[in-house]
């Protein structure tokens, strides 16, 4: 069974023309002609190209260029293609409905732990107490002291051991009776768990 290479080859040396005559006529380069001739395809251009050479070729040796081009299919080698044993299995960064809907359960887990953390640290905390009144070493004329600050809403406070009430912006207030044996006023912040801060001020009885 002959191939595309002998066929033309065959072809041209019949009617005795050389290879320089083939190149002036066709324009086809003359490595190029051998290449075909010899079916060196790595020598040669892309498939489509070489399909364009084999036409031109057959025509000018008055051979069926579809019965060139049939031979010239089914004698060019399939394309090989390289397999990278580590393929590069880096891709493209895209935003996706599946990427959007695990960001949200993270978004939301990490709200809902950082809250009960921050939930759980106020528990466990002494609570946050600020007293604005009495100053300390105030001197007291009368026979009582007004005691105002603010505390945590969920907190508890005394004053000397009486409970007072906190309204709804976490400040109290309360008029403690006072004598000349009475020196500290105390005051004390008691949370949920039981932890207490404490804030003790001294005062001076003019009576």
């Amino acid at each position: 069974m002959k191939t595309i290479g002998t066929i033309l080859k065959d072809a041209r040396v019949s009617k005795n023309y050389s290879l320089g005559y083939i190149e002036r006529v066709t324009k086809i380069k003359r490595s190029f002609v051998e290449a075909i001739e010899e079916e060196n395809w790595e020598r040669l251009p892309a498939f489509p190209t070489i399909l364009g050479f084999v036409k031109s070729y057959a025509t000018l040796l008055e051979i069926d260029d579809k019965m060139a081009v049939a031979v010239l299919k089914r004698d060019y080698p399939p394309k090989k293609l390289s397999i990278n044993p580590k393929p590069d299995i880096a891709r493209k960064f895209s935003w996706s409905p599946k990427l959007t809907f695990i960001f949200g359960i993270v978004a939301i887990l990490v709200v809902v732990f950082g809250y009960l953390a921050f939930q759980y640290s106020q528990f466990i905390s002494p609570p946050h107490l600020s007293v604005d009144s009495p100053k300390e070493n105030q001197v007291v004329s009368s026979n009582s002291v007004v005691v105002f600050g603010s505390t945590q809403l969920d907190a508890k406070i005394t004053v000397n051991d009486q409970p007072v009430l906190i309204d709804e912006n976490g400040k109290f207030s309360v008029s403690i009776a006072v004598t000349s044996e009475t020196h500290n006023i105390v005051i004390k912040a008691i949370s949920r768990s039981g932890k207490t801060t404490t804030i003790s001020r001294r005062i001076q009885t003019a009576q």
